[in-house]
């Protein structure tokens, strides 16, 4: 009777094995998701790399530019333990059915790449927290848009225009701050009002900087800017004035040398917050004619930075290989219309350097290109060779030519920096960046001289031009 039972109880126990299939092996792998990884793929997929413009990461280890990265590329599939100090998110590349992409788009809509890649100012993607249900359907894998299968049409997905990158120079400064170009280290020389004036433009030459941020003690704020342009005026005006002697000048100090000798030029300090945007900044440079921009924290009230155009060119043209070339960069100086061609002021070698200093003031240029008998372009004179007069002390005596005073260069000079119409875009602003000089002079085919082509030129058509702003003519 028992071994009866016991034959009836194995049979049962045989059925049941038989309908439910084999029993799970000791040891075997965990049991699959309902979002299986792809065929080609045995691990859960890695968080994908995204393009973005959402600012640059700074190392605390090295202020080169080398440092300096646009993109992230080391985010990791667990995510960020903290949110990111930028807008650049990770996340995974969600994973949807066929059929519920079918539904989703039409025939003549392009594919979708699961990310909608864009500027900061964009909308962050959204991806599917639940799935459509399909079970039938095999999941299909949807790649990033910077995934390498998929990285090439990146920029297709921008918005369609005439010239959709147009425009990507002036959204690139839009999207960073003046933080953003702030190096690591960096040497900022600050003046106090009481100090002479003698000894403020001794300290621009020792320290080999252009101009200092003025500080009032009683007022406990930055109240103006100490430049060689000040200097120059102070030249061209008591420069043998039998009312003032210039060594009268030297013993006063700046407070009181900016109240008396520079009523007429004396303007309220243009600053800029370390918050607004590189393009806020172009726009102010442009729009007041001035060449340092100060960066002041407006909490704090300290000075961090002087922005000028040639770190701002110098920031755009090191991450201009990572954007789309607009149409405009294969154009010609001479299609584009940029720069200055007419009524271009220059001097002779033979000038006196007081006549160069009158057609400073007078004109509001920044640089005189030194033109030769017969007509040829061999050498420039700029505001910043003046300073050397200090340093010198011999700005009692203006009246020697500009080829005496220009004998101070050092020997690496490599002269005159010069361009033709005939030259493109691209190729004048990486040999602009690349000299780190504030213009360059467009000759003919016997250097003679045609025109100027400056920074300000060239940010007013890379930066503001797209934007429909002309500040140079407000």
């Amino acid at each position: 009777m028992q071994e009866m039972d016991f034959k009836k109880m194995s049979a049962l126990i045989d059925s049941s094995q038989s309908r439910r299939g084999p029993l799970p092996r000791a040891g075997s792998s965990a049991p699959k998701t309902i979002f299986p990884y792809p065929s080609h793929q045995d691990s859960p997929p890695k968080s994908p790399r995204r393009l973005s413009f959402s600012g640059i990461f700074r190392s605390s280890s090295c202020s080169t530019p080398a440092s300096i990265k646009i993109f992230s590329r080391t985010r990791r599939a667990s995510g960020l333990s903290t949110p990111p100090s930028t807008p650049t998110q990770a996340c995974s590349p969600p994973v949807f059915t066929q059929e519920a992409v079918a539904r989703s788009r039409s025939i003549s809509t392009p594919p979708d790449t699961g990310q909608r890649p864009g500027l900061p100012s964009a909308r962050p993607p959204i991806a599917c927290s639940s799935p459509v249900p399909s079970p039938p359907s095999r999941p299909l894998h949807i790649p990033c848009a910077t995934s390498p299968s998929s990285q090439s049409i990146f920029f297709m997905l921008l918005p369609a225009a005439a010239e959709p990158e147009s425009d990507i120079y002036m959204r690139f400064m839009k999207s960073h701050k003046c933080y953003d170009i702030v190096p690591t280290s960096s040497k900022l020389v600050v003046f106090d009002t009481a100090l002479q004036v003698k000894k403020a433009f001794f300290a621009l030459v020792a320290n080999g900087v252009r101009a200092a941020p003025l500080w009032d003690t009683e007022k406990q704020s930055f109240v103006g800017m100490l430049t060689i342009t000040d200097f120059i005026i102070i030249l061209h005006r008591y420069y043998k004035s039998p009312m003032v002697q210039i060594y009268e000048l030297e013993e006063h100090k700046l407070e009181t040398w900016r109240e008396v000798y520079l009523q007429a030029t004396f303007k309220p300090l243009v600053n800029i917050s370390p918050d607004a945007s590189l393009f806020d900044a172009v726009y102010t440079l442009i729009k007041n004619k001035i060449h340092r921009l100060p960066v002041i924290d407006p909490v704090t009230g300290n000075a961090l930075y002087i922005l000028t155009h040639k770190r701002i060119l110098k920031f755009l043209q090191l991450f201009m290989c990572e954007m789309p070339k607009p149409a405009f960069m294969k154009q010609t100086l001479g299609e584009l219309g940029i720069g200055s061609y007419h009524n271009i002021a220059f001097i002779h070698p033979n000038t006196p350097i007081i006549k160069a200093l009158n057609i400073f003031v007078e004109r509001r240029v920044s640089a005189l290109p030194v033109v030769d008998e017969s007509g040829k372009v061999v050498d420039i004179y700029s505001k910043f060779d003046v300073i050397n007069l200090a340093a010198e002390k011999t700005y009692n005596n203006l009246d020697i030519t500009v080829t005496q005073a220009l004998k101070h260069r050092s020997q690496y000079f490599e002269g005159v920096m010069k361009c033709h119409k005939t030259e493109t875009m691209k190729t004048i602003v990486d040999r602009i960046v690349k000299a780190e000089v504030h213009r360059l002079v467009v000759v003919d085919a016997h250097s003679s001289i045609e025109g100027i082509v400056s920074l300000s030129d060239i940010l007013q058509a890379l930066v503001l031009g797209p934007a429909g702003i002309d500040a140079q003519r407000r």
